[in-house]
């Protein structure tokens, strides 16, 4: 017969390995990782609102509302401004905003104290250079970033928003610190991860001859996202990536003379991926009470009141124009000349509008998958070779549109098989 004492025991033992809910301890879920947003401003419509508070209210994904396993539990922000976000977000999801980045990483402790680290460098007063270039600081935040992994021996994956640095040389710093401490390091624009219309992707290996993307925006800021959209693309062809030996930016009426060229070898474009381009588009220019029309050349020139043209020449062959037409289109189009095929590949890339913008949850739900798994989903090389043609366009409009040679940017990489834009 059992005393009351072993029954006891007998249970107790029992309640310690199966408890009462009858859940095995081994599938408890696990911790949930903690975030913390290194930024230079948080207000709204900036880039912390668009991709840092996907992390505390998630998002929409395949007709769910996703929230991430991942906990803000602090940050930095650089420049608070009057209708700064950031102390509101703070309080209301009970964060820290600490007064410097190594603070931050650690959570007021004196060792790392996060799992992830999402770096936004876009916004705010910052001065531009002779170039013109904004002299954002993600360089400098990244910096301090890595200098807290070496001091307390630990790693966490990184995110940087858009192109790594406006100098190149830093951007190449920044690469190379990433894979000298081997943590996951990632950045980037939302145009590669976004829908497509048609939702077509460049076949793998493919043998292309000359690509095209026709976009919205300014210099130093949206060439860079144009640029994403012709690398996330080329970058697939035969032989994977190479580098870009050479480019020349054209302004004003140095467009247009290319735009006659008619090729090219004469200076301009495959007028066929020009078209391809713009029948793509959802908010091709029309004049008053004349639409469904394509513009003419003259109407063009009206349409738009400063064209901006980077030409680029890849080390392989490919040809490449990236154009910025405002007044002309609202949004970006892609096409290529491939080798097997007789018309053009031709595509939107999607930009769901305000409010919501989605596009930016599609470029989070990649960062989220490389801080729960480790692995980054495609390599950080893409946004270090358009970090590098940003650079070299605007230091050609700087001299007069002249030719650059680069031979600094001979990026070498491998793109996945696999496709991360979003198609449903």
């Amino acid at each position: 017969m059992w005393t009351r004492r072993q029954f006891l025991s007998t249970i107790a033992a029992s309640l310690s390995t199966t408890p009462w809910t009858g859940v095995d301890a081994a599938s408890t879920p696990p911790r949930r990782k903690r975030m913390a947003i290194i930024t230079t401003e948080w207000r709204f419509h900036s880039h912390a609102w668009h991709m840092g508070e996907r992390f505390l209210v998630g998002y929409p994904i395949r007709g769910r509302w996703h929230q991430p396993p991942i906990d803000v539990v602090s940050a930095y922000v650089d420049q608070k401004p009057e209708n700064d976000l950031s102390r509101q977000r703070a309080q209301e999801f009970g964060f820290k905003i600490y007064p410097t980045i190594r603070e931050a990483l650690r959570c007021g402790g004196d060792k790392l104290a996060v799992d992830a680290v999402l770096i936004i460098g876009e916004h705010g007063n910052y001065p531009n250079n002779e170039f013109g270039q904004k002299m954002y600081p993600r360089y400098e935040f990244f910096k301090q970033v890595a200098d807290v992994f070496r001091q307390d021996g630990r790693t966490t994956p990184v995110f940087n928003d858009k192109h790594l640095s406006w100098k190149w040389e830093w951007a190449r710093e920044m690469v190379d610190v990433a894979r000298e401490l081997r943590f996951p390091f990632l950045a980037g624009s939302s145009l590669p991860v976004t829908w497509r219309m048609p939702s077509v992707e460049m076949p793998y290996g493919a043998e292309i001859e000359e690509v095209m993307c026709v976009a919205i925006g300014s210099v130093d800021s949206y060439d860079f996202h144009a640029l994403e959209v012709i690398q996330c693309m080329a970058e697939r062809r035969r032989g994977g990536e190479t580098g870009v030996t050479a480019l020349q930016a054209l302004r004003g009426e140095a467009v247009w003379k290319a735009m006659d060229a008619g090729s090219w070898r004469s200076g301009g474009w495959d007028p066929r991926l020009f078209e391809a381009c713009l029948s793509r588009s959802h908010t091709l220019a029309q004049p008053p009470t004349y639409s469904h029309r394509y513009p003419s050349n003259d109407q063009i020139r009206r349409f738009v009141k400063d064209p901006v043209v980077y030409r680029f020449e890849y080390a392989d062959g490919l040809k490449a124009t990236m154009l910025l037409l405002n007044g002309l289109v609202g949004d970006f189009t892609f096409a290529a000349r491939l080798k097997s095929r007789s018309e053009p590949l031709s595509t939107l890339f999607h930009l769901p509008p305000n409010p919501n913008v989605v596009y930016s949850a599609a470029l989070m739900s990649q960062v989220e998958t490389m801080f729960l798994t480790g692995k980054a989903p495609y390599p950080v090389e893409r946004t270090l070779l358009t970090s590098g043609l940003v650079a070299a366009g605007m230091r050609s409009l700087a001299a007069d549109q002249k030719r650059l040679e680069t031979p600094h940017l001979a990026v070498r990489y491998r793109a996945p098989r696999e496709s991360t834009f979003w198609r449903d």
